[in-house]
């Protein structure tokens, strides 16, 4: 029997009607497809019964990795490395099906470094579908003017259109975990504020840094004072950083590019 580490945040999806509804979730016959975190394998059996062209697996505890190849063989590629460590543009030169039951404690970080890390004109997936704690998927889809709303959502809303599939209860995995999951689909959008990644990530993390303080005193952090940025994007500076909208933030965004370029 295969024992969960917990220093990785393992809880293998074991409900088989979940399973069978993430790959009836987008066609992936003949296409390439990665899976992040596949553990003991369960879902890597639903994807492959669904005849893909390829398989990719990153898994990083060793010892599941040497079970996932024993088992699979060669009808998958497994790569035994931290999904963080990985060059995932690399790997093939088709777009990928991503799937990935993310270990709670490193999914933000996972998403982030994807999102930032995208390349201008194109995507190396066609679309993911991550499970999440549902406390990270509520704010990852929360609208502004909401307490949940922050860095996650708007990085995430800047080049992704994202639905949420459902709600999975804890009892669906084992071991089962204190907290629900969800089930979110992801989509590349093709319009888009043409921003540094680099420059959106820091104009975020500089306001929601301080959530709780009025939007005056990031903006004068940002942009030295100059107070025409809030009048020319009509921000109320008495506002906090929840309650301005997707586009006020990416055009905060280039605003500061104009400023340092």
């Amino acid at each position: 029997m295969i024992k969960a580490k917990k220093s990785l945040g393992q809880n293998f999806l074991v409900d088989q009607n979940i399973l069978k509804k993430i790959v009836n979730i987008t066609e992936i016959k003949n296409k390439t497809v990665l899976e992040i975190g596949p553990g003991t394998g369960n879902l890597t059996s639903y994807i492959l019964l669904k005849k893909p062209k390829k398989i990719f697996v990153v898994e990083k505890d060793k010892s599941l990795a040497i079970r996932l190849s024993n088992h699979f063989k060669d009808k998958i590629n497994v790569i035994n490395k931290d999904i963080l460590l990985v060059d995932e543009k690399k790997l093939d030169d088709d777009k990928l099906v991503v799937f990935g039951n993310l270990p709670y404690n490193i999914s933000t970080k996972i998403l982030s470094k994807w999102i930032l890390n995208l390349d201008k004109n194109k995507f190396w997936f066609s679309c993911l579908i991550l499970m999440f704690q549902k406390e990270v998927a509520d704010r990852i889809i929360s609208k502004f003017n909401s307490s949940k709303y922050g860095r996650i959502t708007i990085l995430s809303n800047w080049r992704l259109d994202i639905k949420k599939i459902c709600d999975v209860k804890s009892s669906s995995f084992a071991p089962r975990p204190k907290v629900n999951s969800s089930l979110l689909y992801f989509k590349p959008k093709h319009f888009f504020f043409d921003i540094n990644p680099k420059n959106l990530e820091k104009i975020t993390r500089t306001f929601f840094n301080q959530r709780r303080k009025m939007l005056k005193k990031p903006l004068n952090q940002l942009f030295d004072g100059n107070t025409e940025i809030a009048r020319k994007l009509n921000i109320d500076l008495d506002l906090r950083p929840q309650n301005l909208d997707f586009e006020t933030y990416y055009k905060l965004a280039e605003e500061y590019e104009k400023l340092r370029s």
